[in-house]
C-alpha cells in the first residue's frame, strides 16, 4: 500500500460516525448490512450516511453491491489488512517474534451473490 493511500484511508476513519460505520461493516463481515440497518445501528440519517459511506468508499475501505433495491456495504479486508500491513510493516523487527496483522474473516465461507465493486 502506497502512502498517499494510507492517508487518505487514515483521513476517512478520522471521523466518529465514519469509524463507527467501518467497526459496524468489520464485524458483521463480508455480507455485509444495507445501507438502512447501518443508519439504524449508529443512529444517522440517511442523508449523513449517503455522505460517509462515500467518503468509506472514495478511500477504498468499503465496498458496495446491489441486491435487488438495496445497497449493501461492507468492509474490503484486503484494503483492511493493507492498511494494518503498512502500519506494522516493521513491527518487532527488534525481537525474534513474528508480528500476525491479518484478519481472516470467518465468515468468508459464506457466497456473495453479486460480486462487490470498488470504488476508486
Amino acid at each position: 500500500m502506497k502512502t498517499p493511500h494510507v492517508i487518505e484511508a487514515l483521513g476517512a476513519l478520522a471521523h466518529e460516525h465514519r469509524l463507527a460505520v467501518y467497526r459496524l461493516l468489520v464485524q458483521r463481515g463480508p455480507r455485509g448490512l444495507p445501507a438502512g440497518a447501518i443508519g439504524e445501528g449508529i443512529g444517522l440519517v440517511p442523508s449523513s450516511l449517503t455522505f460517509h459511506l462515500q467518503t468509506l468508499q472514495r478511500a477504498g475501505l468499503i465496498l458496495q453491491r446491489r441486491e435487488g433495491r438495496q445497497l449493501i456495504y461492507s468492509a474490503d479486508f484486503d484494503a483492511m489488512n493493507g492498511l494494518v500491513g503498512y502500519l506494522t510493516e516493521n513491527c518487532c523487527t527488534g525481537s525474534d517474534q513474528a508480528c500476525v496483522t491479518a484478519c481472516q474473516p470467518a465468515a468468508a465461507a459464506t457466497k456473495v451473490r453479486n460480486k462487490p465493486r470498488r470504488v476508486a
